[in-house]
């Protein structure tokens, strides 16, 4: 099984949406795949997939002795993986009890947990729970400089692999200078890219709708990230630039 953390320095860069996705094209490709929410404050993992109004049963009732893991977990009715709810409440949840929630999902090929944004509010609950971690930024220069400290917090940790993925990117400002390139963001950080997703107004429309459809702009990118991902490979492709010239404007 692999326990695979997502995370950012900030909220709002699409860390939850990016969760969703990798987690719904990963079950596609034929994984048995859990979607954890570890935001006990802010949970809202349920309601991007579309299954707060299935849910009965939380984290915290698995915790507490309420019911078992196999109560708790509400299945996705956009692909085959299954989501294990987070509630409100259950902010003094200790990283071990989280922990053993997630080690006894040993039935699945990959668990990808949703780190609550920032570096407090259970990061550390979240983190020592996996083995991996994928850090979602994006070009703007607050979310990068976030990015870098939450790559340094996870540097204490005894992480099998830390990758990054780069949300939100417009190709046609990359080409006219006015956004930065993954390629150069991962430099930055010194962390390789596994994914550059693309702005795509499909996904804030259908998120509530259901899933993202195939010719949305963003689902080749997911495609390759849980590719990517599946296989541990680091095959990241620029998005298109239109075959202009870029100048480097944001310096």
């Amino acid at each position: 099984m692999r326990k695979i953390v997502v995370t950012s320095g900030k909220g709002g860069v699409g860390k939850t949406t990016v969760t969703a996705s990798l987690g719904r094209h990963l079950a596609d490709m034929g994984y048995r795949v859990v979607l954890a929410d570890a935001d006990v404050g802010l949970n809202n993992l349920d309601v991007v997939t579309g299954a707060d109004s299935r849910v009965v049963y939380d984290i915290g009732d698995v915790v507490s002795g309420r019911c078992g893991i196999s109560q708790a977990l509400v299945a996705d009715h956009e692909s085959t993986a299954r989501i294990l709810p987070s509630a409100g409440g259950g902010a003094e949840m200790s990283a071990q009890a989280f922990r053993g929630v997630i080690d006894s999902l040993a039935d699945c090929d990959f668990v990808l947990i949703d780190c609550p944004a920032g570096i407090e509010n259970g990061f550390h609950r979240a983190v020592s729970a996996a083995a991996e971690a994928i850090v979602v930024t994006t070009p703007s220069a607050s979310a990068i400089r976030d990015a870098d400290k939450v790559l340094s917090l996870l540097s204490a940790y005894r992480l099998e692999d830390v990758s990054l993925v780069v949300n939100r990117v417009r190709p046609d400002m990359v080409a006219r200078g006015e956004m930065m390139e993954a390629a150069d963001i991962s430099r930055l950080l010194h962390t390789p890219a596994v994914g550059v997703i693309p702005e795509d107004d499909c996904v804030t429309l259908y998120q509530q709708l259901g899933r993202v459809p195939s010719f949305a702009l963003s689902e080749k990118a997911f495609c390759l990230l849980a590719d990517n991902v599946a296989n541990r490979t680091k095959k990241c492709a620029e998005l298109r630039t239109y075959g202009r010239r870029r100048r480097r404007r944001w310096l």
